[in-house]
């Protein structure tokens, strides 16, 4: 069936709204994390720094891939774009309410790695080599930190579609209802995004850098905004899937989902400074060992209450 030019209206105005939600936010969350580093709370900061990326010049490598260090960032942002493409602000406000929501994110965020590999392996250099393969054993060891969480929460809403999935929460979060699932997932999430102390792939003080090491000019300044795009994707997931989504009192529905993904968002940041940076054999060992049985538990709490509770 083919939609009538009302439907087709409807929804470029809806991704519009979307990624200006989330470019606004990937903004506001610039100046937050700039006011946590340096004190100084400057709205215009992250435009001044876009500004100085843009006019200052772009260094290539002697010998890179020129195909994937250019497309590295451009790669990650994409990413991060596509995972925020199912995610409901509010009931009749997300881009593509599919069948297979829940899962498509996890997909779609599976090609984070395949950017950050790219970012690693394009410049030919030792630290941004070292910080991509580091990024692989980080996602051998939260991929199913990922999968597994998304399939309680799916167990109780019986269904994989997001608006269902925040629908089901109506009456309880699930954040109450599968705190050990919450947990769960919010690590990896900090672990995809590679945020401190999961950020083996940069590692300011071991490896100057790591993968963001060899760019510089407009590619550091989109590699810089797919990050932070990133974490607000990851923090709108986690507010689909445990915060209840757009609801809430008094404020309109998207308002709710914003507040709460900034929220998460923030928390994010703020983790990270109190937490000492972990080796990605630890982080490994971790997920296997003690991250996996405890995300096997949670699916078997969830099942039994969705047996016993009506």
């Amino acid at each position: 069936r083919v939609a009538g030019p009302v439907a087709l209206g409807g929804n470029l105005v809806t991704v519009v709204i979307v990624l200006l939600a989330l470019l606004g936010s990937a903004w506001l969350l610039a100046v937050i994390e700039g006011w946590i580093t340096t004190g100084r709370l400057s709205p215009a900061a992250p435009l001044y720094s876009g500004l100085a990326h843009i006019g200052r010049e772009s260094i290539v490598p002697r010998s890179p891939d020129r195909v994937f260090f250019e497309a590295a960032p451009v790669l990650l942002l994409v990413v991060a774009m596509l995972g925020m493409a199912v995610l409901p602000l509010a009931p009749d406000l997300v881009i593509a309410d599919l069948g297979t929501g829940g899962l498509f994110i996890n997909a779609a965020l599976a090609y984070v790695l395949v950017a950050v590999i790219m970012a690693g392996w394009g410049p030919d250099g030792a630290y941004g080599m070292i910080g991509g393969w580091r990024f692989l054993g980080q996602l051998i060891a939260y991929s199913m930190l990922i999968v597994m969480p998304i399939t309680a929460v799916a167990m109780r809403a019986e269904s994989l579609v997001n608006t269902a999935i925040v629908g089901s929460q109506a009456g309880l979060w699930n954040i109450v209802y599968q705190p050990l699932g919450f947990v769960l997932f919010f690590i990896a999430a900090m672990a995809l995004a590679f945020r401190a102390p999961f950020d083996l792939p940069t590692a300011e003080g071991e490896l100057g850098g790591g993968v963001d090491a060899e760019y510089t000019g407009v590619r550091l300044a989109v590699l810089r905004l797919a990050r932070l795009t990133l974490v607000v994707t990851l923090a709108s997931a986690t507010t689909v899937f445990y915060l209840g989504g757009w609801h809430g009192p008094l404020l309109p529905p998207w308002a709710w989902s914003l507040i709460k993904a900034l929220a998460v968002a923030v928390s994010m940041l703020l983790a990270g400074r109190y937490l000492p940076r972990i080796r990605e054999a630890d982080l490994m060992r971790w997920c296997w060992i003690l991250g996996i049985p405890l995300a096997l538990v949670n699916i078997i709490i969830v099942g039994l209450l969705i047996l016993v509770v009506p």
